[in-house]
């Protein structure tokens, strides 16, 4: 059933139960502008033509890997309102290649992290213990740098640009449901007029 905050109603959550994310594990991620607004430029000929903006969006997800060593990246996308990529967290040193083979195929089943006692004052995370957001690398924590990288430089030219807050996440559980994933995002300009953020 939907929920209600601050009296707006809320879509239920499609993360997975008691799944750390930040666990060795591929990621879908979608991020939208908000209002789905064309900034990034557009599908010329089922390729898509990105503007300076839609570049900056490009190079500051490359640089993804310097900023956070332990994520590699598949196979990415900017469309004109919203960003498509894979995010490998590696944090156990897996090569690239072994990425698809060992990685995935291996992936752990969902279990609830443990949390360290919040008593202590030498308690990681500071007051708020494991529940501190930015105590933890993992996807949520890469993708607030990004959008937040990003947001800095678009808004020196583009005031008017922003995100939606949210973004969509899918652990990705096998390699077919990997290489599917990878190919729809090479296809993504191809389809555009199809796709369900096209408007």
């Amino acid at each position: 059933m939907t929920k209600k905050f601050r009296n707006k109603y809320r879509i239920p959550s499609a993360r997975m139960p008691n799944w750390d994310y930040g666990s060795d594990a591929a990621y879908f991620i979608t991020i939208c502008t908000q209002d789905r607004k064309w900034f990034f430029g557009n599908i010329n000929d089922r390729k898509m033509v990105l503007n300076a903006l839609g570049q900056v969006a490009h190079d500051v997800w490359m640089l993804i890997p310097q900023q956070f060593p332990y994520v590699a990246l598949g196979n990415f996308v900017v469309m004109p309102n919203h960003v498509h990529g894979i995010l490998v967290i590696d944090k156990m040193g897996y090569s690239s290649s072994a990425v698809e083979t060992r990685l995935i195929a291996s992936l752990p089943p969902p279990s609830p992290p443990s949390a360290p006692s919040t008593t202590s004052p030498k308690s990681p995370g500071g007051i708020t213990g494991i529940k501190n957001p930015m105590f933890h690398d993992n996807i949520s924590r890469i993708i607030r740098w990004y959008k937040g990288r990003c947001t800095f430089e678009i808004k020196k030219s583009v005031a008017a640009f922003g995100w939606q807050s949210r973004f969509h996440d899918h652990v990705i559980r096998n390699d077919l449901s990997y290489q599917k994933i990878a190919q729809y995002i090479v296809d993504n300009p191809k389809n555009w007029k199809e796709d369900k953020f096209y408007s």
